[in-house]
């Protein structure tokens, strides 16, 4: 699997660009992957930006992944925003009502 990382130019941000399926195959290497960056973040103030725009399916083990990413973040005071989530995307997470658990961003800045 590969994975993209992207350096923000600020120090309270990391992006990580999540696989274009994220599910079972993909789960554990993404939720190291997010691990590793929410550490190097400082607490309280940092941000971890999950570009998801190239992402064209999430099952239920990708949105497990993405709820265990969340609760990491907030034990450490930091804020998850998934960037570029399509319509079926949104929909799935209003309807799962985890909408509330993520800054929704669309589109790159």
């Amino acid at each position: 699997m590969k994975e993209t990382l992207s350096m923000s130019t600020r120090p309270t941000e990391k992006v990580l660009a999540a696989p274009e399926q994220l599910g079972l195959e993909s789960r554990s290497d993404f939720r190291r992957a997010a691990a590793e960056l929410l550490e190097l973040l400082p607490e309280g103030t940092g941000r971890l930006i999950i570009d998801i725009s190239g992402t064209r399916q999430v099952d239920s083990a990708g949105l497990g992944a993405l709820m265990l990413i969340q609760r990491k973040a907030a034990e450490r005071r930091l804020t998850v925003c998934l960037r570029g989530a399509n319509e079926e995307l949104r929909f799935l997470l209003v309807l799962t009502k985890l909408d509330d658990l993520f800054e929704l961003e669309s589109g790159v800045a």
